[in-house]
């Protein structure tokens, strides 16, 4: 069964070698969502991504129905993004204070809504 042989020969060739995640690391949290489906030839543990990916699914239970570990999904899932197969949304990337409107336009919102 796929991912139950975790011997460092197994990880060390599903990454090819690599021992870290790409630059934008992902969180336990971002969710993935399939953007293209596999193609004949694809590692396996890429297709096995992008099948469970079909709806949103955090990082977190990628490795676990992989049951890999989640240094080497995000390896994994750093290559399916490169090619464009997958996107990623970081919850941390939610609306943040600069998106929200300014005090004056509030208190002016406000002002209005007493003046009724």
């Amino acid at each position: 069964m796929p991912g139950w042989d975790d011997s460092p020969d197994r990880l060390y060739t599903v990454t090819r070698g690599r021992s870290r995640p790409p630059e934008h690391a992902f969180d336990l949290v971002t969710l993935i969502v399939t953007e293209q489906e596999p193609v004949a030839g694809m590692q396996s543990e890429h297709a096995r991504i992008l099948g469970l990916c079909a709806t949103p699914t955090a990082v977190v239970e990628i490795a676990a129905d992989l049951a890999l570990p989640v240094s080497v999904v995000k390896i994994l899932l750093g290559d399916l993004l490169e090619t464009g197969r997958i996107t990623a949304r970081h919850p941390r990337f939610a609306p943040t204070k600069a998106r929200l409107p300014d005090l004056d336009t509030l208190k002016q919102v406000l002002h209005g809504l007493q003046r009724l």
